[in-house]
């Protein structure tokens, strides 16, 4: 073999390692972002568990406040305490399992303990003793705060869960993410009652 078939075959077995080495570094970085991405995704997530377990654990205190003047608002009471229990049953959703169907339930359980929450809001309007309760004010003040920690957690979560959509639906991304298992997550959705505008009467 002459010397410059050999230089020849040393340049290009050169090339084909460079051109390895190069797709390895770029598959290993595609795939190191889409783990970023999930991270992300799980990271909000959890934040967006925790505001609701915030209030979650906020309600009994309320409830037990509400209850020592308003004790005869049973039915507006027990109807929080069981929206609550209900709630108890899906708090706990992995962001991997963060299907359509699973975000739906959880989304559900919440809305169902909001309007329990908003009746029973209606029910100390009549109770003006407890309005200036010191006790319930920093409970309805803990509730609000946490009310709107949901509502930008919730936002958050969503923006993350956009970033990691469309990083793994790009093309090429889009093949090495199925290979790799990282698959579209659900996004939260406003609620059903929400798209209807609230009738007002005066």
């Amino acid at each position: 073999m002459s010397r410059g078939m050999k230089i020849g075959c040393l340049v290009v077995v050169i090339g084909l390692v460079i051109v390895i080495l190069g797709g390895y570094a770029w598959i290993k970085g595609m795939y190191n972002g889409f783990v970023g991405l999930d991270e992300s995704v799980n990271q909000t997530w959890a934040q967006v568990q925790n505001v609701y377990q915030r209030r979650f654990d906020l309600i009994p205190n309320l409830v037990e406040t509400v209850k020592g003047y308003a004790a005869h608002e049973r039915q507006t009471l027990e109807a929080v305490t069981e929206a609550r229990s209900r709630v108890g049953g899906v708090t706990q959703l992995r962001a991997e399992d963060l299907t359509p169907e699973n975000l739906a339930k959880f989304q559900q359980a919440q809305a169902g303990l909001s309007g329990a929450l908003q009746r029973l809001m209606v029910v100390v309007e009549r109770y003006p003793d407890l309005k200036a309760n010191e006790n319930f004010i920093r409970l309805q003040d803990e509730l609000a705060g946490t009310e709107n920690r949901i509502a930008v957690e919730r936002k958050r979560f969503n923006e993350a869960v956009q970033a990691y959509n469309r990083t793994i639906r790009l093309f090429p991304q889009q093949v090495f993410a199925g290979m790799f298992g990282f698959m579209p997550k659900a996004y939260f959705e406003a609620d059903q009652q929400a798209q209807q505008a609230p009738q007002v009467q005066f």
